[in-house]
């Protein structure tokens, strides 16, 4: 009894299963959500106040998650209408509401802005991903904040 229940529980729902990526089907961007989003400041959604989220959203409705901090993960994946509602659903079958309020897109915990262009590391990850089209994560970026920098000192008796 308590099975039939939870059965018509669901069907009511109208929740809508996603069993492989490929099922999902990619949908072009809405102007207003084509573009390079970007968390400013500490959000509940990341690790550290200092990590940074980004999304990416072109207008065919390749998606491109990339998250920053001490190392960057990447997760590529397509924009999708999933009952009446677009979602981005990545390659490792994680399905993410968005909802656009104003200026502010909220996406997985995340408050992010429309800014002119994507981060150098997420620039990255966009190139891995044209060259590594099967992957689910990319994760061989080093952030540019974590970079070693070396003073060069001048030689003894040079300016």
């Amino acid at each position: 009894m308590k099975k039939w229940m939870l059965l018509g529980a669901l069907a009511l729902t109208g929740c809508a299963q996603i069993d492989q990526y490929q099922q999902a089907v990619k949908t072009p961007a809405p102007a207003n959500l084509q573009g390079y989003w970007q968390t400013t400041g500490p959000q509940r959604g990341l690790i550290s106040d200092r990590a940074m989220g980004s999304l990416i959203i072109t207008a065919e409705g390749d998606t491109l998650d990339c998250r920053q901090w001490q190392r960057v993960i990447a997760k590529p994946g397509k924009l999708t209408l999933l009952n009446g509602e677009y979602v981005n659903v990545n390659k490792q079958l994680r399905v993410m509401p968005l909802a656009l309020e104003g200026n502010e897109l909220h996406y997985d915990k995340l408050t992010l802005k429309k800014v002119e262009q994507p981060t150098i590391e997420c620039q990255q990850a966009l190139e891995q991903v044209a060259l590594q089209p099967d992957a689910a994560v990319i994760q061989n970026i080093e952030p540019h904040n974590m970079r070693a920098v070396f003073a060069t000192q001048p030689a003894a008796g040079q300016p």
